[in-house]
């Protein structure tokens, strides 16, 4: 298959993060893809392990109505996104007053995402050091490891997040590490909310591990030290044919995950993105 046939045939590969529509119950995000367009999801794990009560009969409602989970997201405790460097002191499994906590959950997750047929779950691990000799590269190279071998052991693979550091720091990071069922989560949107490098360079750097794509869009700050703006996928700085045909050229085997943070009307932006793309790439809705 060329390159134009692979770019074409992502549309057949689309998917919404569950939390982006911020469903309250499985029927809310049922009724929600439904609007959008979409049958696949990548869920968040989370109100699995919080309220079993309300999420444990999700398998069965996803399959009357056609819905499928094609991979699973989960969050650590106590990530603080108030500014750049709150999360960078709080996000992923850097902290150790988290820890503990975050180790215990996943043990949950892992085995909630094995029983809804889950085989690749992603999560944000944290700022990574960019220097080997920083003290926190070793303590989150172990916990990564000890987070990939335990969804390892459900036959899961672990994607990690990109966007809080550059592409060529994730890639060392990866090298390092060298756990055979970890991957990446690549998102564009991340790389410029983060003001950390060209995405598509950055896509291209990480290839080989890239399993698993979230679509979505931002701009870059004016104001160097604060956050990006999430946008509206089609509106913002993310060149979008050069994604896709970078996607083609790594062979890009996974699904493409539309994920909206921002705004009072996510179904409807999420829907204009899904035809935005399909435009794009040439089917038309």
């Amino acid at each position: 298959m060329d390159d134009k046939n692979k770019v074409q045939h992502f549309t057949q590969r689309l998917a919404v993060c569950s939390w982006s529509l911020q469903p309250a119950t499985p029927a809310d995000l049922v009724r929600d893809l439904q609007v959008v367009g979409v049958d696949k999801t990548q869920l968040d794990l989370d109100p699995f392990r919080e309220q079993p009560v309300v999420w444990d009969g999700a398998s069965a409602l996803f399959a009357q109505h056609g819905i499928a989970a094609v991979s699973g997201m989960f969050r650590t405790v106590g990530e603080d996104y108030s500014t750049l460097e709150t999360i960078r002191l709080t996000g992923g499994v850097v902290p150790d007053a988290t820890w503990d906590e975050n180790w215990s959950n996943a043990q949950i997750t892992a085995r909630n995402a094995e029983q809804l047929g889950l085989e690749f779950v992603m999560f944000h691990a944290g700022f990574l050091p960019h220097d080997p000799a920083d003290p926190n590269f070793d303590k989150l190279v172990d916990r990564v490891r000890q987070l990939a071998r335990l969804f390892a052991d459900h036959g899961i693979t672990l994607g990690c997040e990109t966007g809080q550091e550059t592409g060529a720091a994730l890639k060392a990071f990866l090298e390092h590490l060298d756990e055979p069922n970890v991957a990446v989560n690549f998102d564009p949107a991340n790389m410029l909310l983060y003001n950390n490098g060209d995405p598509i360079a950055a896509l291209r750097s990480v290839g080989s591990w890239v399993k698993s794509v979230h679509v979505k869009d931002a701009a870059v700050t004016a104001v160097p030290g604060e956050w990006g703006a999430e946008l509206a996928v089609g509106t913002g700085q993310v060149d979008w044919s050069a994604f896709f045909a970078a996607l083609a050229e790594i062979n890009f085997p996974g699904w493409l995950c539309f994920e909206r943070e921002a705004g009072d009307q996510r179904v409807a932006d999420i829907k204009a993105g899904v035809e935005f793309v399909r435009n794009l790439l040439g089917e038309r809705s």
